[in-house]
Parts: structure tokens; C-alpha cells; sequence
């Protein structure tokens, strides 16, 4: 690291925290706290909530599935593309849930079945939060740790104490510092200011990979493979273990069944205006991840050519003696792509790259901190309580429990040995909880004949098989099934169990109208505002009632879901023609490399530029909107996660 690289490190990171003190001054209750006061349009959700997989732990991660797949696993991701598309436009989940006005999906659980499913989900969800998270504060310090160069000890009075525990707990300080200073509002604001900045800079990272190597390098790479294991054939690719065609039409049934069950950014799925702007930051996301995925995908490709391609055998032979210093054999494999990285880019861009992981790394945290200390407080100790927390009280113990999670996630990271693959870990702890919750939340929001008993029986389930999942892993290093299997069984158990049980146990509909403030249970201050003179959708709309448009979506809406609906339709119909097409006359192995070129560079690295410039100027008006509406809020203290006789606290003082 050079002087440039430093200051270009640091420079926005000072921005960022200065912004984000200013926005602390916006919290004057709880749902300011907990949900931004349910302020934030489509813009600042899409652009802050990306950035909790912005950080140096999400890269690290992607290039551990990139280095065992290659290009092979994306082609058949295609073939999901317009389902969980239909899914996000829709608004599946995410639009009911904003309409219950929860802060946290266990509070909406009280309001749904009852206080002792609020109590155990909540601490089952904390649970397998802090397990989750545990692991993500030291992956990313000892990511910057080796891409800096730093020793792998340093020693202390005489005592030798791992570098990245000394970083872990200086980043973990600095994320706890903004969690705790403005709660969701400081943590939102720090976010998107990163993910504006960290999108201009993800043009730079490209610019100058493109000018460092060449195609046929990457490809010289990519083709040095045995049979069975081709970065490029997706057909050629059997042998890949754990990352393939299983992995993704598994991962779809999950994703879809889980959809907002997983509560690492439980203030976000509550912040939104109305329901109809948290499913366009849904949308909306799915744009900006384009310039990122871009970014990831070149960034480990150019990688693992730096490493195996004899022009850079002289560098890629220092970062061999630098993993060769790595004592234990799991983190060498995990660390050997971020150290290679560090080596190939040019100087100031490798500032650029550290400041990225910089700020994904402090967002991240900080939102992980306020979800997981929030839910403890909210859905342990908030339905305990007689008489409700007064609000001073109630934001002081928001911050002690904040800072509680991040002590356990410093001596977690310090002490764990993780020998799994970090996809594998996240997928198996969310299993815990998303195994046998997915279920409870679809038919809680969805079927008025779901019962306490139906997700009694689902909950415990799908966290048993998961739990067992867990332990037979451990236990037995050959056991059949990886962390996406165990999810999946437990997944569908879950599902038949909730079905099943309900319908024995069902004797009377729930009054959906009241949990979803639909008819005469309507809030005035909260109806989605309809589309601007929204045109009756014509007889032969057959397709947008497909897609998911309804009387919210104004013309732009239609556009932009549109789109992106089309795009990644094109892409799972040339899935679809290759596939049959190899079948009947295979494709020539040289037309592969040319396919990726266009597929996963040409394209990406313009849409890249695009979503820039777009996101930019969407964040900047978002969060400029933001504080506008708080400024003009009216605060109600009794909006403060409390619920009484499936009502909350505020709307039955109000009723009554």
C-alpha cells in the first residue's frame, strides 16, 4: 500500500462517518431507531440495503464458489431467472409484511399466531443471527489483514496475538460505533453514502483489470482444466462437488420459500414508505447488483489467471510465499485469491478496491449489529415485560444489546476455527431458523386458516433437521449431504408439516383484514399512494398481471420491472435453445470462451456504467427526501414493537 492507496482508503471513509453523525440527530423514538420511522423510499433501501453484501467477507466468499465453478454454474442460474423475478415484482411477502407495520418479522409474528412464538422465534432468530454473523467480522479482517501484508502476529508485551483479531476488534468498534449513534437512520445514511461512492468506484476497478490482462490469458486459464470439471462448459462440469445445477434449483425452492425470513437487515423490511416502495427497492436492487457481480466476477477471474498464467508466474510466485506463511492449511485456500488480488492491481486502484472493502465492511457489520441486538431487545425482552420500556429506556437497552452482539461476535471470531466454506456455514446457521420459518411466514400472510399449532410444527421441524444437519457435518466428515440439501429437506418438511397440522387444527379464518390494515381496518397516513393517473390495464394485459403489476406501478415502475423482467428472460430462453441445442449437436469447445466473453464481461461492465450514473443521482435524492420526511414526522411512542391481543400497542390506544 502506498501513500495514494491509503488516502484514497481513508478519504471516503471520513465522508461517510461525518454524514453519518450528522443523521443521529433525526432519532426521537424507537420506530425512528428500529425502522428510519418507515421514511425511506426505493432508492436509499435499494442502494444501502446492497451494500450489506458489499463487504470484504462477500468477496471473499464469491471467489471461493467462483474458484470451484467458473463461468459453468451461471448458465444454469439462468434457468431460475424469471421465477424469482415474478416473485420480487409481485411483492411476494415483502408487500404484506409492510403492510402489518411490524419492525421485526417476530413481532408480526405475535400479531399473527401468539406472544410464546414471539418469544421462542425471536430467540431462535437472535440465536442463529449471532452464529451466522459470527464468523463474517473475522473473514473480513483477515481478508485486509493479508491483502494489506500484515504479519500474521504481532506481538503484545512479549505475547504473540493474531493480527486479524486486533483488526476484527478496531472494525467491530467503528461499525459498533454507528449502530449505536442514530440506530437505523445512521446505519441506512452510512450505507448508501458508501454504495454511492463504492458504485463510481467499481468503474475504476474495471477500467483497470481490462487494461491489465488480457482475454486470452483468462482464457488459457479457464481451459486448463481436467474432464468433469470445465470452467466453461457448463456440460462438462459433473464433477464440480456442491456448486452446481443442484445447487441452483435447490437454492430457487429456498430463496422463494425463505424470501425476508432471514432478519440480518430486519430494519430495512420495515423502513420502507408504503409496501409498494419496499418491492421497488426489491427491484431495484436487482439493477444495481449488476455493476457489482461484474466487478466480483472479473476481479476473481483476472485472479486465478494472475496465479496459474506463466506471464505472471515471476508476481504469482510472492504470492505463493506469502499463502506458504499461513499456518492454518483452511485459511491458506481461503486467502490465497484476496493476496492475489492485492498483487495484480496497479497502485491507486488498490486503494480504491481497500475502500470498497472498507465500507462493505462497516456496513455490513453495523447493520448485522443493530438487526440481531434489536431483535433480542424487541422479541425476548419487549413481550416479557408487564408494563412497556418508557422511550429513553427503551433506546438505552437497544444499545446495550447492540454492544453485547458485537463482544460475542469479537470473541466468536476469535476463537472459532471455521473449516467449512463461508457460502456452506451461511447456508447451514440461516437453516437453523429460515428452515422452518419460511413456511409460518407464506401461510401467516397469506392463508387466513394457518394456526399457532401449524407453525409450532413446522418451526421445530425444520430447525431439528437442521440442527442435525449441522452435527452430522461435524461429526462425520463424509456424510452425503452439504449445507443446500440439509436446507432443502428441511425446507419441504417444514412446508407439509404446516399444511397438514393447520388443517387439523383450523376452527375458525383469521381476520386477515386487521393484520394487513386492509377495508375497515385501513390507516389513512399509510396508503400506498397509486400510481399517478394509472391508465385501467387492457383486456389482453395478460402479461403484466403475469409479471405482478398492479394499480401502484406508474409508467417508470412498468418500465423498469418490465426490463428486467425481458433481460432475464432472454437469458434463460438462450438457456433453454443451448441447452437443447448442445443436446442435439454439441457445441464447438471454442465457442465458449467467446459466449462468456460477451455474456459475463461485455455486458455487465455496461450495465456497470449505467447503474453508476443511475444510482447516484437516486441515492442522493433518496436520502435528501429521507430526512425532509423526518424532520416533518410526528413521533408516537407507543409505536414501539409492543402488541396486545394481536393488535399493536399503538393502533389499539388509537381504535380505542
Amino acid at each position: 500500500m502506498t501513500p495514494l492507496d491509503w488516502l484514497i482508503t481513508i478519504a471516503p471513509l471520513l465522508l461517510v462517518l461525518a454524514v453519518g453523525l450528522y443523521s443521529r440527530r433525526h432519532v426521537r423514538g424507537v420506530a425512528d431507531f428500529m425502522s428510519g420511522g418507515r421514511s425511506a423510499d426505493r432508492y436509499l433501501l435499494c442502494i444501502a440495503g446492497g451494500e450489506l453484501q458489499a463487504g470484504a467477507v462477500v468477496f471473499v466468499a464469491l471467489f471461493e464458489v467462483l474458484s470451484h465453478s467458473g463461468f459453468a454454474l451461471g448458465w444454469w442460474g439462468w434457468l431460475a431467472g424469471p421465477i424469482g423475478l415474478i416473485v420480487s415484482i409481485s411483492g411476494f411477502v415483502v408487500y404484506r409484511y409492510r403492510e402489518t407495520r411490524a419492525m421485526t418479522l417476530a413481532q408480526f409474528f405475535e400479531l399473527r399466531y401468539s406472544k410464546r412464538f414471539r418469544l421462542f422465534t425471536g430467540f431462535l432468530g437472535f440465536f442463529a443471527g449471532i452464529l451466522n454473523f459470527g464468523i463474517i467480522p473475522a473473514v473480513g479482517a483477515r481478508c485486509l489483514a493479508y491483502f494489506w501484508g500484515f504479519p500474521e502476529h504481532v506481538a503484545i508485551l512479549g505475547v504473540p496475538c493474531p493480527t486479524y483479531v486486533l483488526m476484527m476488534g478496531l472494525f467491530l468498534s467503528i461499525s459498533l460505533f454507528v449502530a449505536l449513534s442514530g440506530g437505523l437512520v445512521t446505519v441506512m445514511i452510512v450505507n448508501c453514502l458508501e454504495g454511492i461512492v463504492a458504485q463510481l468506484f467499481y468503474i475504476v476497478i474495471i477500467v483497470a483489470l481490462l487494461t491489465t490482462f488480457d482475454w486470452s490469458q483468462i482464457v488459457t486459464v479457464l481451459q486448463d482444466r481436467p474432464p468433469g470439471h470445465s470452467f466453461l462448459n457448463p456440460f462438462d462440469s459433473s464433477g464440480v462437488k456442491d456448486f452446481n445445477v443442484w445447487y441452483v434449483l435447490m437454492g430457487l425452492v429456498i430463496s422463494i420459500y425463505g424470501t425476508m425470513a432471514w432478519q440480518n437487515a430486519a430494519g430495512y423490511q420495515g423502513a420502507a414508505l408504503n409496501p409498494h416502495e419496499a418491492r421497488m427497492g426489491g427491484l431495484l436492487g436487482r439493477w444495481r447488483e449488476m455493476g457489482k457481480s461484474a466487478t466480483v466476477t472479473l476481479l476473481g477471474i483476472c485472479a486465478m489467471t494472475f496465479l496459474a498464467h506463466h506471464d505472471f508466474s515471476a508476481q504469482a510466485a510472492a504470492v505463493g510465499d506469502e499463502v506458504a506463511r499461513i499456518s492454518d492449511p483452511n485459511v491458506q485456500n481461503q486467502m490465497r485469491m484476496p493476496i492475489a488480488v492485492s498483487h495484480l492491481l496497479p497502485v491507486g486502484v488498490k486503494g480504491v478496491l481497500c475502500a470498497i472493502f472498507l465500507m462493505g465492511v462497516f456496513g455490513g457489520d453495523a447493520t448485522h449489529l443493530h438487526s440481531w441486538g434489536s431483535i433480542f431487545v424487541q422479541d425476548v425482552l419487549v413481550p416479557l415485560r408487564k408494563k412497556p420500556f418508557g422511550p429513553k429506556q427503551h433506546l438505552f437497552v437497544l444499545r446495550c444489546s447492540i454492544g453485547g452482539v458485537a463482544l460475542f461476535a469479537f470473541l466468536f471470531g476469535a476463537l472459532y476455527r471455521q473449516v467449512d466454506y463461508i457460502a456452506m456455514w451461511w447456508a447451514v446457521t440461516c437453516a437453523i431458523y429460515v428452515g422452518g420459518i419460511g413456511a409460518v411466514i407464506i401461510g401467516g400472510l397469506y392463508w387466513k386458516k394457518g394456526t399457532t399449532a401449524g407453525a409450532w410444527a413446522a418451526l421445530f421441524a425444520g430447525s431439528t433437521l437442521s440442527v442435525g444437519g449441522i452435527l452430522a457435518r461435524q461429526l462425520h466428515p463424509h456424510f452425503p449431504l452439504n449445507g443446500t440439501q440439509i436446507s432443502f429437506i428441511a425446507c419441504l418438511t417444514a412446508m407439509t408439516l404446516y399444511v397438514a397440522v393447520s388443517l387439523l387444527t383450523s376452527r375458525e379464518d383469521f381476520n386477515m383484514d386487521r393484520l394487513l390494515h386492509r377495508g375497515a381496518y385501513a390507516r389513512t397516513d399509510e396508503v400506498a399512494k397509486a400510481a399517478a393517473s394509472p391508465a385501467p390495464a387492457p383486456r389482453g394485459a395478460w402479461l403484466g398481471r403475469l409479471i405482478g403489476f398492479d394499480e401502484n406501478f406508474s409508467r417508470g415502475d412498468k418500465w423498469i420491472a418490465g426490463l428486467l423482467f425481458g433481460w432475464s428472460s432472454l437469458f434463460t430462453l438462450i438457456f433453454l435453445v443451448g441447452t437443447t441445442w448442445y443436446f442435439v449437436s454439441p457445441w464447438s469447445a471454442a465457442l465458449w470462451p467467446s459466449f462468456w466473453h460477451v455474456v459475463s464481461f461485455v455486458l455487465p461492465v455496461f450495465f456497470a456504467v449505467v447503474t453508476g450514473l443511475w444510482f447516484t443521482w437516486g441515492g442522493v435524492r433518496g436520502m435528501r427526501r429521507f430526512f425532509a420526511r423526518l424532520r416533518n414526522e410526528r413521533v408516537n411512542h407507543l409505536d414501539d414493537g409492543t402488541v396486545k391481543d394481536h393488535q399493536n400497542l399503538d393502533e389499539r390506544e388509537r381504535a380505542a
